[in-house]
């Protein structure tokens, strides 16, 4: 995984990085149906991948293997010109598109996964920067209701969805951490499944992450979020899990120099794992039995992934 993080990192890292030439990148590695849009936004533009993987016996096929998600969640690569050079916050989008460079990679070897897998990030070398505490976030040229039309397909039956999540002081680790799975606004119990991949690939304890109600709404009415790894979550009927690339110590999201390799890398490697498991229904991200019976206990929480009380619901 590490030579493809490299070749990422390095196309990434460049003031005129593109979707264009991300897509370009992919296309010599193995067959995949690539489509990039450019989008324009009140604070610049951005060009969101999405990148459809197909697998043996997936839906593409007219198979039953389920498909995966990973969105790749970011403001911005970089945040020029106040900073120069790739931002830690670009980590999510590195990490996603180097999975799919890997398994395109397998691809053309023969080594074909199960189901299908769709990946989406975007590309901003120049994205805006916001205050917030305890260290400065990382804005983007679109909203997150933008983000999620882009980022969310209806064909995702579940979704990694990976972030750098160093500004904070709640994840004292230095390498990766998931959460608990996120569905139609209730979170669930910590997928085991997902415990023991996350442990196999670092070869350490699986760490984990707390989630509030609050990072499982919406950006945008004004309550506080760890950061946006859970935004997908508000955009789909799916079980959403976020794997987060972490610090030991609090690191601006718009601070240069911050990203490890080893960590992108990791990342990744859980992306594809989960990948090959999830198509062969080895991979469950939640009971779908325990959800229907907590959902038929206490109702829906559907709500939660709207603005709330006011006139700014999410349709």
């Amino acid at each position: 995984m590490m030579k493809q993080v490299f070749e990422v990192y390095d196309l990434l890292d460049n003031p005129f990085a593109s979707g264009a030439e991300v897509k370009a990148y992919l296309e010599q590695l193995g067959q995949a149906e690539i489509t990039v849009s450019t989008v324009q936004g009140e604070k610049g533009t951005t060009d969101f991948i999405k990148i459809v993987i197909a697998g043996k016996t997936g839906r593409i096929q007219g198979g039953d293997s389920p498909t995966l998600g990973v969105v790749g969640r970011l403001g911005g690569l970089g945040a020029r010109p106040e900073m120069i050079g790739f931002v830690s916050d670009g980590d999510g989008a590195a990490a996603a598109i180097s999975a799919a460079a890997k398994l395109l990679s397998m691809q053309s070897k023969g080594d074909v996964l199960d189901g299908d897998v769709i990946i989406c990030t975007h590309i901003c070398p120049d994205a805006p920067t916001q205050p917030h505490d305890p260290v400065p976030f990382m804005d983007s040229p679109v909203d997150i209701l933008t983000m999620n039309k882009y980022e969310v397909t209806p064909e995702m039956e579940a979704i990694l969805s990976i972030d750098t999540t160093k500004g904070n002081r709640v994840i004292n680790h230095k390498g990766i951490a998931i959460s608990p799975t996120v569905r139609e606004g209730y979170v669930l119990r910590i997928s085991e499944d997902l415990v023991d991949i996350v442990q196999t690939v670092t070869g350490e304890p699986c760490v984990t992450f707390a989630v509030t109600t609050q990072d499982i709404t919406p950006y945008g009415n004004d309550l506080y979020h760890i950061n946006s790894i859970l935004q997908p979550a508000v955009a789909t009927s799916a079980p959403v899990v976020g794997v987060a690339i972490t610090a030991a110590a609090p690191v601006p999201g718009s601070a240069t120099g911050a990203s490890h390799e080893s960590d992108i890398a990791l990342a990744a490697k859980l992306a594809v794992e989960t990948a090959k498991a999830y198509g062969r229904g080895q991979c469950s991200f939640h009971s779908e039995k325990e959800f229907q019976h907590i959902t038929k206990l206490y109702g829906t929480m559907k709500h939660l992934q709207t603005m709330g009380k006011s006139d700014k619901l999410i349709p």
